[in-house]
């Protein structure tokens, strides 16, 4: 039996390094990077495989002002290894 894949919500801000974890940051600062955008991220999951469909129009609802765009990605992985993941990829990027 397949397991199916979950649809994940990635925003840039889980991985900036200049926000604290009650701003929005996901990951700790060993996985965080500078000013990330959605296209980093969007690399970062094409390296590993992983579909994703980028949606520019969208904004963080801790700042709503800000039109930052998020992704949408399938993985089989709960949400914070898949944070991870990328994480380290962001850093072999950037």
């Amino acid at each position: 039996m397949n397991k199916q894949k979950n649809r994940i919500i990635i925003w840039p801000q889980y991985f900036d390094k200049n926000l604290s974890h009650s701003e929005g940051r996901k990951v700790s600062l060993e996985y965080a990077i500078n000013e990330p955008t959605v296209n980093d991220i969007s690399r970062a999951l094409k390296r590993l495989q992983i579909p994703n469909i980028i949606h520019n129009e969208k904004a963080y609802p801790g700042k709503w002002y800000e039109k930052s765009g998020c992704i949408l990605a399938e993985s089989d992985q709960n949400k914070l290894q898949l944070l991870k993941e990328i994480g380290l990829k962001l850093k072999e990027i950037k």
